[in-house]
């Protein structure tokens, strides 16, 4: 008798395991994948509703761009900046590096861009909302801004638009701020980002990692000093020519923080 009981809860146990299998191959992904997968895309979105929210924002920033070598030395040329927005249509963008000293100011109706180093600026009529300007740069003038998606008021959108694979990877500190680490993989980049923990979710690192370009390079934004609603500091959003800047054509306004000793030779 004792024998046929064991043998009975031995057959039921394999019915079972057999079961979960079967759920688990039809579903493709374990249970806890899905779970994680589900968790990252609500804190991406709580970010990304936080931000679309906010009407003015500041921050400072530092950033990485790196380079691969004909060699595969990868080489990082490193910047930091401040932004300052009112949405929908007012933006001020500075960087400076080794290599490029830049400033950009949109009014909702004209972008100038400012090269501090040579003194000089150029000009664009394109009004319009902050999210069209992103836009504009980067499919009219060819002139992407890395990380410019954080800025749209699309953001998830933007983020997850043909995302392939979403983790939730857990805890981090970022400039001693405690975050939620998450990682997307798409199609031709992977992505991911640190998002400060509590009831401001904003971006604290953001690392985008080419997957169109042999070896990987990657370009990180970190932030840090965030300001929302009345803690930003006034901003009139119009360029004064207080520095008695020479006007050029935008096209010949040199915005490239890639400097001639880091240009394959022959190369413009």
């Amino acid at each position: 008798m004792n024998n046929m009981v064991r043998k009975s809860v031995k057959i039921s146990v394999i019915g079972i395991s057999a079961a979960v299998l079967g759920l688990t191959i039809a579903s493709g992904l374990p249970a806890s994948a899905r779970a994680d997968e589900v968790s990252a895309k609500q804190l991406i979105k709580a970010m990304s509703d936080y931000l679309a929210t906010q009407t003015a924002v500041s921050f400072s920033y530092d950033s990485s761009l790196e380079i691969v070598t004909g060699d595969k030395q990868k080489l990082a040329l490193a910047s930091s900046g401040a932004v300052v927005l009112n949405r929908p249509d007012k933006i001020r963008v500075t960087r400076r590096g080794g290599f490029a000293d830049l400033e950009a100011v949109f009014d909702g109706k004209t972008l100038t861009l400012i090269g501090n180093n040579g003194n000089i600026y150029g000009e664009v009529n394109e009004p319009g909302s902050i999210d069209h300007l992103i836009d504009v740069l980067r499919d009219k003038y060819e002139r992407p801004v890395p990380g410019a998606d954080l800025l749209m008021s699309s953001l998830y959108g933007e983020l997850m638009d043909s995302a392939t694979d979403v983790k939730d990877l857990g805890s981090g500190v970022i400039g001693g701020v405690e975050c939620d680490h998450l990682a997307v993989r798409k199609n031709e980049v992977d992505w991911q980002i640190w998002i400060a923990q509590g009831d401001r979710p904003y971006p604290c690192r953001y690392v985008i990692t080419s997957k169109l370009v042999a070896d990987g390079p990657q370009y990180s934004i970190q932030t840090r000093d965030w300001k929302t609603g009345n803690d930003v500091a006034t901003d009139d959003f119009t360029f004064k020519n207080a520095a008695n800047a020479r006007k050029i054509t935008l096209k010949d306004l040199d915005t490239d923080e890639l400097p001639e000793i880091f240009r394959p030779r022959g190369s413009k």
